[in-house]
């Protein structure tokens, strides 16, 4: 255990749900800094692992993105239909391989190989979630399948072609406001230097 691991002691878990997302209430007790003990609650929600993949078309300078509801985002009184990299849930595959899945599924495009680029966890003061994310090369002539999601799973994904500086030019204009998408697209302006050519 770590220094800091050693200050942190569980007292109770409660689960209080479990449906898309599980949620429980956790009591602690924490060992402050000035050497007091802390007993807190919090809730933590947890929906398992998740990937992302930015796609990216070298010859055209062209990004693959998605556009679908996002209901949280909905009920804050926006439109709600954001601009994504095409992400999902790992489902107990490897994060490479799951993510190969999810592209196909919301875009049409086969990914040969998904380079990891780094992982990250997306809000971590209440979800447990740890994201995986990638770079796919692409050739946007060589669509493979219609993309779009799957109906079962109550999808109505869009599928956009943007150039790469537009693309980053929408995270200024808040046109893109997805987190991992903003990651992904910095990621990318960061390293244009050793994008696939």
């Amino acid at each position: 255990m770590t220094k800091h691991a050693e200050r942190v002691r569980i007292i109770d878990r409660q689960n209080l749900w479990n449906g898309f997302i599980s949620l429980e209430r956790i009591t602690l007790e924490q060992q402050m800094s000035d050497g007091s003990t802390a007993r807190l609650v919090r809730e933590v929600h947890d929906h398992g692992r998740a990937a992302t993949i930015l796609l990216f078309d070298p010859e055209r300078q062209v990004v693959v993105l998605v556009r679908q509801i996002r209901i949280p985002v909905f009920l804050q009184g926006e439109p709600g239909y954001l601009i994504e990299t095409p992400a999902g849930l790992l489902d107990g595959e490897a994060p490479e391989v799951a993510i190969c899945r999810e592209a196909m599924e919301e875009t049409g495009y086969e990914i040969e190989s998904a380079v990891h680029l780094f992982d990250a966890y997306m809000s971590p003061g209440s979800v447990t979630e740890r994201t995986s994310f990638f770079l796919g090369r692409i050739d946007t002539s060589r669509k493979t399948a219609a993309g779009g999601g799957l109906m079962h799973e109550g999808e109505d994904i869009e599928v956009l072609e943007i150039p790469f500086e537009e693309a980053c030019a929408m995270v200024g204009t808040g046109e893109i406001c997805d987190a991992k998408t903003i990651m992904l697209l910095q990621w990318a302006m960061l390293n244009r230097a050793s994008l696939p050519a």
